[in-house]
């Protein structure tokens, strides 16, 4: 069977603001609102295999780039992580329809939890993949945040491409104001987290750090073995696509 096509781009206005690039698949609630990584996209393998999810299923799905990345306007270098979470709610008031089960990557899994701090009302579930809250704590060496400090910004080789990865100052403040890890997160709705047992990005212990804080009492961690930070190899796809899917399975 082919797969349906992609939706076509289209960009949402905002005052004063840069252009956001945006998907939406029409279909079924709820919205599947996937949230890329830093410095990621919304054509990245974890996405395009979501969305074709929806399409097989006739769920609804919307996905889109932030602010200076992918297809969106922007400049990179202005982002700071209260700047996206902000594009992040602005779509899902626009756009996302009625209830979404959010599906965060990376650092889009820490904006996950913060709309769903923000709108716990529209939230059916939440799912982390390789989840990175308070990245601006523990992902950087006392040498680096003091290179922050003095340079206003780090650039640090990219394992992903050639361009270096770009922190700025302004980015690193932002999320050392917006950290979760350090008291509970009056989340409650049911939340799975999928990360594998051997990411040199974001140790597994986030995962088990995070489920602990999180208020909810459904909460379940996946773990893939030999799993790296991106989980794009076919069986880790397909892991992701099994966990998702059963968030959106109506309950008996």
């Amino acid at each position: 069977m082919s797969r349906a096509p992609d939706p076509d781009i289209q960009f949402l206005e905002l005052s004063d603001a840069p252009r956001l690039a945006y998907r939406k698949r029409e279909g079924r609630g709820p919205t599947i609102l996937f949230l890329p990584g830093y410095a990621s996209d919304m054509e990245g393998a974890k996405a395009l295999a979501l969305d074709a999810l929806a399409a097989e299923r006739g769920l609804a799905m919307l996905r889109f780039d932030y602010s200076g990345t992918g297809s969106s306007e922007g400049r990179f270098e202005e982002g700071t992580l209260a700047r996206w979470t902000d594009e992040a709610t602005t779509m899902l008031d626009r756009l996302g329809g009625g209830p979404v089960v959010i599906v965060g990557s990376s650092m889009g899994g820490w904006i996950a939890l913060h709309l769903a701090l923000r709108r716990p009302d529209r939230v059916a579930a939440l799912v982390g993949i390789a989840a990175a809250p308070d990245f601006t704590e523990w992902g950087y060496t006392d040498a680096e945040k003091a290179a922050l400090q003095r340079d206003g910004k780090l650039e640090q080789p990219n394992p992903y491409g050639a361009e270096p990865q770009l922190t700025t100052l302004d980015f690193w403040e932002s999320g050392q104001a917006m950290r979760l890890l350090d008291s509970p997160i009056a989340i409650d709705a049911p939340t799975r987290l999928i990360h594998g047992d051997s990411d040199e990005d974001v140790p597994l212990d986030i995962a088990f750090r995070l489920k602990d804080r999180l208020h909810s009492g459904d909460v379940q961690v996946t773990v893939i073995k030999g799993g790296g930070h991106r989980l794009s190899a076919p069986h880790e796809i397909e892991a992701i696509r099994r966990v998702v899917a059963a968030t959106l399975e109506p309950v008996p």
